[in-house]
């Protein structure tokens, strides 16, 4: 049987935050907002994978009202939801996501968030893909306010 899910996921950017995504820290003057570390990519295949098994979201999995998500790596919260997907029987077919940025540039890093991925969720670099957008000056993403993500994932039974 396959499945598919999909994931979305916005942080506002703010100073004094680090820039994180994709498990990778990102130099930038501003970070993302959030009760953990908002890394909105693995935040978006986190819902994704959780979507496509029927079993909420992450905010049901891991509240932003529980202190121990406080700061929380978001690539540990990504693993768990893994071992969710091996638990019920599914492995992942592929993902593919897209972050929407004016800035910065985040072609630099893409290889780097794919193989952190990779790693976190026990699957081949080639089996993610992690694409970077501009939204051409529009919305709060365009407007330097926000860095937005979505992800799709495809599951197989195992």
């Amino acid at each position: 049987m396959m499945r598919i899910g999909t994931g979305y996921d916005l942080h506002r950017l703010e100073p004094g935050r680090r820039l994180i995504l994709g498990g990778i820290e990102i130099p930038h003057e501003k970070g993302l907002s959030g009760h953990s570390d908002a890394d909105a990519l693995c935040h978006a295949i986190t819902d994704a994978l959780l979507g496509a098994l029927a079993l909420g979201d992450i905010g049901s999995h891991f509240p932003d009202t529980d202190p121990r998500y406080k700061d929380a790596d978001s690539l540990e919260l990504l693993r768990q939801a893994a071992q969710l997907l091996r638990a019920n029987g599914y492995r992942v077919v592929n993902i593919d996501t897209n972050i929407v940025a004016e800035r910065p540039r985040l072609r630099p890093f893409i290889d780097a968030m794919r193989t952190r991925l990779a790693e976190a969720l026990k699957l081949e670099p080639g089996q993610i893909s992690v694409k970077a957008k501009t939204n051409e000056g529009v919305g709060p993403e365009g407007r330097q306010e926000a860095i937005s993500t979505q992800a799709v994932v495809l599951l197989e039974s195992s």
